[in-house]
C-alpha cells in the first residue's frame, strides 16, 4: 500500500475512534493566534491560565495588547512559561498585524497562502508550526500542520523516516490527502488527540485506536472507508514502544 493510501488509511481509523473533535480551541481567530505563540514548549493548560488572565484584564483584541508595556504583557503571560521571550514574539507579530495591517487578521492571514505563510515566518519568534497553527485554525486556510506527535507515529508506523524535514511532511500530506481545511484540522487535531493519549515517548501501543494498522509487509486486517466518513466504532493500530 502507497504512503498516499495508508495516511487516509490513518485517518478513517482514527476518525471512528474520536469522531469530530471541533479543534482548535479557542472563541475567535485572534485568541487562536495568540495561543498558537504562547503555546511554543508549554502544555495547552498553560496557556489557558494565561489566555484566561489576558480576558479578564479585557486585552485580549489586537490593538489593546500591543498597547500594553512589556512588563505587564509578561505578568499576564507568565503562566504559558518563557514569558519574557513570548513577550517579545507576540509584539513582533502585534506590531506586524497592527502596523501593515490595522490589527485585521482576516486580511493579514488572506491572500496568497505562499505570501501569507511567508509573511508570518518572517517575523521573529514565528517558526514553520506556529504559522502553519494561525493559517489553519484562524485563517480557515488548507495548510497542515506538522508536529512533533504528527512525526512520531508516521515514523513508528513506517510511513516516513523520522528525519523527514518539515517540509516534506507536511507536502507528504498536502499531495496525498485532499486540500481542505477543515479536513486537515480534524486530522491534526485527532493526530494531536493519538499523540497525548497513547503516542508518548513511552507507548501505550495496547490502547492506541492505530494498534491494528501494521508497517509496510505486516498483516493489516482493518477494514478501511472513505476519509471524513462519521461511522462509529472502535478501529485500531501500532506495534512497538520506541521514543
Amino acid at each position: 500500500m502507497d504512503r498516499g493510501k495508508r495516511l487516509l488509511r490513518l485517518y478513517e481509523t482514527l476518525e471512528r475512534f474520536f469522531g469530530d473533535l471541533h479543534w482548535w480551541p479557542g472563541e475567535t481567530p485572534f485568541e487562536v493566534a495568540v495561543g498558537a505563540i504562547l503555546t511554543q514548549n508549554t502544555n495547552w493548560a498553560n496557556v489557558e491560565k494565561a489566555i484566561g488572565q489576558l480576558k479578564a484584564q479585557g486585552v485580549l483584541e489586537p490593538r489593546a495588547l500591543y498597547g500594553l508595556d512589556d512588563e505587564t504583557l509578561s505578568n499576564l503571560i507568565r503562566p504559558a512559561g518563557y514569558f519574557r521571550i513570548k513577550t517579545k514574539r507576540l509584539k513582533a507579530f502585534l506590531e506586524v498585524l497592527c502596523g501593515d495591517f490595522g490589527g485585521d487578521l482576516e486580511r493579514m492571514l488572506g491572500g496568497d497562502i505562499q505570501q501569507a505563510r511567508q509573511r508570518l515566518l518572517a517575523i521573529s519568534g514565528i517558526g514553520e508550526e506556529t504559522a502553519d497553527s494561525m493559517l489553519l485554525y484562524a485563517g480557515g486556510r488548507p495548510v497542515f500542520v506538522v508536529d512533533a506527535y504528527t512525526r512520531r507515529i508516521l515514523a513508528r508506523h513506517g510511513i516516513i523516516d523520522g528525519k523527514l524535514p518539515y517540509g516534506e511532511i507536511q507536502r507528504l500530506f498536502m499531495t496525498q490527502v485532499p486540500r481542505d481545511a477543515g479536513l486537515y484540522n480534524q486530522y491534526h487535531a485527532m493526530i494531536v488527540e493519538t499523540g497525548k493519549r497513547y503516542c508518548r515517548t513511552e507507548a501505550r501501543c495496547g490502547e492506541c485506536p492505530l494498534r491494528r494498522i501494521a508497517r509496510p509487509g505486516r498483516e493489516d486486517r482493518t477494514n478501511p472507508r472513505r476519509a471524513g466518513s462519521k461511522a462509529k466504532g472502535r478501529a485500531t493500530c501500532s506495534f512497538g514502544k520506541k521514543s
